[in-house]
């Protein structure tokens, strides 16, 4: 019986990854990743700091590192948008100028941000006006700064759902304001990705963030599980997106929360970060994606 001929590779995926996952130590986050073959890094955090906390000195020495171990930055992982739509906005606005001056300076034109929390004790639907005008202003502000927002769907925010951040992506209507499409964290909220989120975002989609769940909210700490192995459908939409991707670079960013994850960070460890290389690794084998 004649042996069934292999799936055509039809398109070409990046690999990226959050190296805080791995430990804080950038250094072990070059070598891990470099082991792994894995060429880009979204940067979050380095040495108990976040990017936003990086100094200039601090910067040089992550620079250092980077080309020493001949890995680019992918996006700023910034937590811009992570705030109470009531707090102070000249102040976070002046930050997000700040997470784009990184981005300029890592030679990325990404910079990951949120759609805001509600005040306590109150919904953040209501709130809907202010949420498009700062959006609004940080998609111009972009613009100024020649920079992409990536927006990240999460819990709790204006953008939780994926109507929420179609209502934003759509009204603001600007290249600078591009959605990061996040499997898990739809998962969480109950909302099946690929059936009810991917459908309405696929044009807006620049990149992904690839970590896998089950649904229902567990708290601010959850147990996400290796891409495949959860509800996320991952394998679904990477190969719905596959015509998308191949006409320019898109990111697969792994940030999968396999020991622990929280509103503001997420740990994996050097050991599961390779069992979780490996199982997006399959998927991409098993849709006949090409990738590197």
């Amino acid at each position: 019986m004649a042996r069934e001929a292999p799936k055509e590779r039809t398109t070409m995926y990046t690999l990226s990854a959050f190296g805080d996952e791995i430990g804080p130590d950038l250094q072990e986050q070059m070598e891990v990743l470099s082991a792994q073959k894995v060429r880009y890094l979204e940067l979050r955090g380095a040495w108990g700091k976040n990017v936003m906390e990086f100094s200039d000195e601090d910067v040089r020495r992550a620079q250092a590192l980077l080309a020493r171990y001949d890995i680019r930055v992918s996006a700023i992982g910034s937590p811009i948008g992570k705030i109470k739509i009531t707090d102070n906005f000249d102040e976070h606005l002046e930050k997000f100028r700040r997470a784009a001056r990184l981005a300029q300076m890592f030679g990325t034109q990404y910079v990951r941000v949120f759609s805001y929390y509600p005040p306590e004790g109150g919904k953040i639907q209501d709130h809907r006006d202010e949420v498009v005008r700062r959006t609004r202003l940080l998609a111009e502000e972009a613009e100024k700064e020649g920079v992409i927002l990536g927006l990240e769907n999460e819990l709790d925010l204006y953008g939780e759902n994926p109507e929420g951040n179609l209502d934003l992506l759509n009204t603001v209507n600007s290249p600078h304001l591009r959605a990061v499409f996040d499997p898990a964290n739809y998962i969480i909220a109950g909302i099946r990705p690929y059936d009810r989120a991917y459908p309405l975002l696929k044009e807006w989609i620049e990149y992904f963030h690839i970590k896998d769940a089950f649904p229902g909210r567990q708290g601010e700490h959850f147990t996400c599980v290796p891409a495949g192995e959860g509800q996320g459908q991952i394998s679904r939409i990477l190969a719905d997106f596959a015509p998308y991707a191949s006409r320019r670079r898109t990111f697969l960013t792994l940030e999968p929360h396999l020991s622990s994850g929280g509103r503001f960070s997420g740990f994996t460890g050097p050991a599961k970060f390779v069992t979780a290389v490996e199982a997006l690794r399959r998927i991409l084998s098993d849709i006949g994606a090409s990738y590197g």
